[in-house]
């Protein structure tokens, strides 16, 4: 592939691989909000690039190329994340809409300086690993919130960027990735959770405790 992948490209890369696995035609004109005619003509020249192999029936996965591709725009997007929340003092519900725009208007040399300004982080504002320059990222196992049981302690690591009424809701309470938990009660029917963070206890909708990842106790 010669010269700077264009937006387009690296929208479909991010999709793939945050899709994870095979990722069908379907699976990614939903995430990108487009038709499945258009994600199939996309799929076709990611495939003529050299970004994605192809399975007919099964789906596409990303190449070592495709990966780069992917990895360092989520590194954009995430640094800016962080850079956003923690240098101009944006909000943690606000600042995803803000990447996914600036994201693709950076050159890697400033995502470098924008990164040493921040200490070199390894995790942005809802506590998803940032990738390194070589295009490592670091995924460790987790488990959903909605997925415990009563007793069941841990560390809350992460959340979907993708529903800022979320984060909205989880602010108010002074919820945060990296507070620790109990859980108190789980309520049959994917009813909520009583989850004690910090001696307070809350109650966490099935939809909300699905999308926050957690860590057990080391």
């Amino acid at each position: 592939m010669l010269g700077e992948p264009s937006v387009a490209v690296q929208d479909y890369a991010k999709a793939i691989y945050s899709i994870g696995g095979e990722a069908s035609t379907s699976a990614i004109s939903e995430r990108l909000g487009v038709s499945p005619a258009s994600a199939s003509a996309m799929v076709k020249r990611l495939e003529a690039l050299g970004l994605v192999s192809r399975r007919p029936y099964r789906g596409v996965t990303l190449t070592s190329a495709g990966e780069r591709v992917a990895l360092e725009v989520i590194r954009h997007h995430r640094l800016i994340e962080l850079y956003l929340s923690q240098a101009l003092g944006m909000s943690w519900d606000r600042v995803h809409e803000e990447a996914e725009v600036l994201e693709h208007a950076i050159s890697p040399r400033l995502s470098e300086l924008i990164s040493n300004a921040l200490g070199n982080p390894t995790r942005d504002p809802h506590g998803d690993p940032i990738p390194t320059p070589d295009g490592e990222i670091e995924e460790r196992p987790t488990r959903a919130l909605a997925d415990l049981e009563p007793g069941d302690e841990g560390t809350f690591v992460r959340v979907s960027d993708s529903d800022p009424a979320m984060l909205r809701y989880l602010t108010e309470r002074g919820i945060r990735p990296g507070d620790g938990f109990e859980v108190i009660d789980k309520q049959p029917f994917e009813g909520p959770l009583s989850v004690r963070f910090d001696g307070e206890e809350h109650a966490l909708g099935g939809a909300l405790a699905r999308a926050m990842r957690t860590e057990a106790p080391r």
